[in-house]
């Protein structure tokens, strides 16, 4: 069979088992050597200093063939590859290959293996080593996977691991703790608004002592393998190791990179753990979950499946509907669990978390769909905390706001998957098992921002209508609230006009807020740890950032505390900051604004436009985490998730009706004094207010009616405080009522009427 494949391989261009990368190695396999540390193999590498090598003016010039897809046209082009400084100094032997468009393979592939943790921070700092550093802040513990640099470069947060310009010999080192399984490496490289810096080709050394190490070889030469790096520094490349290897230490060896730039890349390791049947090693500690769920990653199609069969599974307490659709046609299904599904019962609030906004952000939409399926499956056995939940609010849940973004980065990971392209040779690939996912492939290869837009480009958390201006300038002019309401601002006019640049989603959402009397909300996010509350936008114009509070800061930092309070990743007084800001230090809790302006954020819009008050929980430094990461990710949320939607009882709730006929008033507007910003009643009357511990005097007023005025004490007990109005309708209105009704007026009515004359007169 391999005879055959080399045959069809030979002419085809070159293949290798790297996804994603610039070019194709040629990667061997042979039996592992060793090399003493700390002198690796010496081989070609840049040098800022001397010239490139290669063909009389100095260049040397190779062809990729790379496929570009424009819209169902597949075009075939080639560029040339960039060309690399090499050191001074040749000494030891050059890498070997094998004839070009062969394929070098090992008999067997093995399965592949999960992500050892630098992205998610379970690999520590000081698991972290190299050679060199430029800075702190591109030591070693900064050469994680996806991380983000701060604003400056220079600063303790750059964006990689830099080796120092003069060393000669630069590696990264990752000590792992016990013997691991070893399978492959995914790189990056540096993330700069400033500089343009990566690896482009790199060696893999191995060690169990951190002196003693071998590689991995090229098969026919018995050379050490060169495997191919990065093109750009965001896109993540992987490469599989031509054979597993076992061992506690892993070294990556940069052996060329951009010209100009510096040896710098962010990795992650791909590893398995292996038996220590001696117990020489501390255990591992297992990330897992007892609850019977389906801890996976799911697409469109699974999403649905999956709420249909809670939906089947609870169907007295669920409900599944679409809010409308996306660009491209995906409808945003809800779940909504409730002992009365399909229906708004009197004095019952209404509460919702919404993921998937950012469609790369994936930990949220996984996170809501284990959330409804926890909650059918303690429902059934008696749970009496769900049981409450689910009897006195009800739960909406959407998982997935901007399916398109989703779907574009679960394409994205699945074409990584198949393999490198090759034209001429499908039949190679389908033996060779190219073309079948492995379980480890997945959030790794997504990126940074792979599917965070819609599929028009549009970011959805700035795409709500900025009703921040508007209120702030009238406020400065003195109009609020006399003539300009505090709350339940409408839409601008330009955003409502058809060619606004409005995407599907949002309108969807919009009408979903205006049908639904929401109280509370949160917004999922992913990329970092924090809980961010509005308002988003910074008040100064054009301010980058500052402290913007809402007239209700006291509520919105007592919901944020309750969800970082709970959320036990959040709570780890020895975790690590996920990229360029330390948020344990404000309790993990932080005004939007202060963080960085959200012009158009769904947080603002939603506390101005409507009664809710909501936040957004960014939710893990990795924004996608692996499949085997989602038992300990739900573990980590699974009460932050509860405890957050029981703070709807926080506050005062009541009905506020009609005296004479006891039915409850629509739109009445409740106020409380000292605070800013009002609520309104929902169709039935009712209406939630969510306020601190404390004594407050609230005022009920409806259009016809006289204004009521009555205290109402908030405590720390469980609530909410009752506190129900009745109205009396004044003269005028009941005059307008009667005429309607073609009554005639009574005669307390006339004579009241006419006093009301006389002192006007």
């Amino acid at each position: 069979m391999w005879g055959l494949l080399l045959a069809l391989a030979t002419f085809a261009p070159a293949v290798g088992v790297s996804l994603g990368a610039p070019s194709a190695s040629v990667l061997g396999l042979a039996p592992p050597g060793t090399t003493k540390a700390p002198v690796p193999s010496p081989a070609p590498r840049s040098s800022p200093t001397e010239p490139p090598a290669g063909k009389e003016n100095g260049t040397s010039e190779h062809h990729v063939r790379i496929r570009v897809i424009k819209k169902k046209k597949i075009i075939m082009k080639k560029r040339k590859k960039l060309t690399h400084p090499r050191p001074p100094v040749t000494a030891g032997p050059s890498v070997t290959t094998s004839p070009a468009g062969t394929l070098d393979l090992p008999e067997k592939q093995e399965p592949g293996c999960p992500p050892l943790g630098l992205e998610s921070l379970r690999v520590s700092d000081n698991q972290l080593d190299a050679s060199s550093s430029q800075s702190f802040g591109l030591g070693p513990h900064r050469g994680r996977l996806n991380i983000q640099s701060g604003l400056e470069d220079g600063d303790l947060f750059d964006g990689a691991w830099c080796a120092e310009q003069q060393d000669a010999e630069p590696w990264l080192q990752v000590d792992a703790r016990h013997p691991t399984r070893f399978s492959g490496v995914i790189t990056q490289g540096r993330n700069s608004i400033w500089r343009y810096d990566w690896v482009t080709s790199y060696k893999v050394q191995f060690s169990n002592d951190s002196r003693t190490w071998w590689g991995s070889k090229n098969r026919s030469s018995g050379m050490d393998a060169v495997f191919p790096a990065n093109s750009d520094p965001e896109t993540p490349v992987m490469n599989l190791l031509p054979e597993p290897q076992v061992a506690r230490f892993i070294r990556l060896l940069p052996q060329t990179w951009l010209e100009g730039g510096a040896a710098c890349l962010r990795a992650e390791i791909l590893a398995c753990p292996v038996s220590d049947p001696n117990s020489l090693f501390p255990e591992v500690p297992m990330l897992g979950s007892s609850d019977p769920l389906d801890f996976r990653h799911h697409d469109y199609k699974a999403m649905r499946k999956l709420m249909k069969q809670v939906n089947e599974q609870c169907p007295n307490i669920t409900r599944v509907y679409s809010i409308g659709k996306s660009h491209q046609g995906l409808k945003l299904y809800v779940m909504e669990m409730s002992d009365q599904p399909g229906e708004h019962e009197l004095g019952e609030p209404e509460v919702r978390y919404v993921a998937g906004m950012h469609g790369n952000e994936a930990l949220g939409r996984e996170l809501l769909l284990l959330l409804m399926q926890f909650l059918c499956h303690e429902f059934l056995r008696g749970d009496p905390r769900v049981t409450r939940l689910l009897t006195e609010m009800r739960i909406h849940l959407l998982p997935s706001m901007n399916p398109d973004g989703y779907e574009t980065a679960f394409r994205r990971v699945s074409h990584l998957a198949q393999g490198p392209a090759c034209s001429f040779c499908p039949g190679a690939q389908r033996l060779l098992g190219l073309n079948r996912p492995h379980p480890w492939q997945g959030s790794e290869l997504v990126g940074w921002a792979e599917g965070r837009w819609n599929h028009q480009g549009i970011d959805l958390n700035h795409n709500f209508a900025d009703l921040n201006t508007p209120l702030w300038e009238a406020e400065d002019d003195g109009l609020v609230p006399d003539t300009v309401p505090n709350h339940h601002l409408p839409l601008p006019t330009y955003y409502t006009l058809p060619n606004a640049t409005v995407a599907p989603e949002t309108r969807a959402v919009i009408k979903w807020m205006e049908r639904i009397p929401f109280v509370l909300s949160a917004n999922l996010h992913g990329g970092e740890l924090v809980v961010s509350y509005p308002f988003d936008m910074t008040r100064t114009p054009w301010a980058a950032r500052e402290l913007t509070p809402t007239p209700d800061e006291a509520v919105f930092r007592w919901l944020s505390t309750v969800y970082a309070g709970t959320n036990r990743a959040m709570q780890d007084p020895d975790r690590r900051p996920c990229h360029s800001q330390d948020f344990s230090s404000y309790g993990n809790v932080i005004n939007g604004a202060d963080w960085h302006t959200v012009p158009g954020s769904m947080n603002d819009f939603s506390y101005l436009h409507t009664n809710c008050f909501e936040v957004t929980v960014e939710l893990s430094c990795d924004k996608f985490p692996h499949e085997n990461e989602l038992p300990q990710e739900w573990e980590n949320n699974k009460d932050a998730l509860l405890t957050y939607l029981e703070q709807v009882r926080m506050g005062i709730a009541g009905v506020v009706r009609d005296k004479d006929t006891e039915l409850g008033i629509a739109d009445a507007v409740i106020a409380v004094d000292g605070i800013n910003h009002d609520v309104t009643t929902a169709w039935g009357g009712d209406y939630w207010r969510l306020l601190t511990p404390g004594d407050y005097m609230v005022t009920a007023s409806a259009e016809g009616y006289h204004t009521v005025t009555r205290s109402c004490r908030v405590t720390f007990e469980e609530g909410p405080v009752p506190c129900n109005f009745h109205l009396t309708k004044t003269p005028k209105q009941r005059l307008r009522e009667l005429l309607a009704a073609g009554a005639k007026v009574p005669p307390d009515l006339r004579r009241r009427l006419e006093r009301l004359r006389g002192q006007k007169d």
